[in-house]
């Protein structure tokens, strides 16, 4: 079974409380739950891994090379500034996914520059909760495009 890593980055753990007005109500095990059952209706296994350590989530994909198909990636405040990841994710072979609950085009202009993009394979933002599962979904359908 192909395995998809996800990563959630910095205060993503607060998902629930944090923002619910932009964020939503439901809590990042709630969305990692959704991600978990698209991937395993589709036959793929999902691993997790949430860090407020930037360095956590480059050893993550670090760890990830050679043993996982594809990476989605919520960096939270690190999609703006953290060239490390951008740098990870380029040395990761497989497709890699960008992932915003909120939609960062319609934010604070700090937040409309992902330094990440240019190093992933395509972006998933804007839809809530739905997201998650929305990111499975795409890359699923692009691992399978590739073979």
């Amino acid at each position: 079974m192909a395995t998809i890593l996800l990563l959630s980055g910095p205060n993503l753990n607060l998902f629930g409380t944090r923002e619910p007005e932009i964020y939503g109500p439901d809590t990042l095990d709630d969305m990692v739950g959704d991600a978990r059952d698209a991937a395993s209706k589709a036959g793929y296994d999902l691993e997790h891994v949430q860090s407020n350590h930037e360095g956590d989530l480059v050893d993550a994909i670090h760890e990830a090379r050679g043993r996982c198909a594809a990476v989605i990636v919520n960096a939270g405040a690190l999609t703006h500034s953290s060239y490390a990841l951008a740098d990870a994710l380029a040395a990761f072979d497989g497709v890699k996914v960008e992932l915003h609950v909120s939609n960062p085009s319609a934010r604070e202009a700090w937040r409309q520059t992902s330094v990440i993009a240019p190093s992933v394979t395509g972006v998933v933002a804007g839809f809530g909760r739905a997201g998650y599962r929305l990111a499975v979904e795409a890359t699923i359908t692009k691992l399978e495009d590739e073979r």
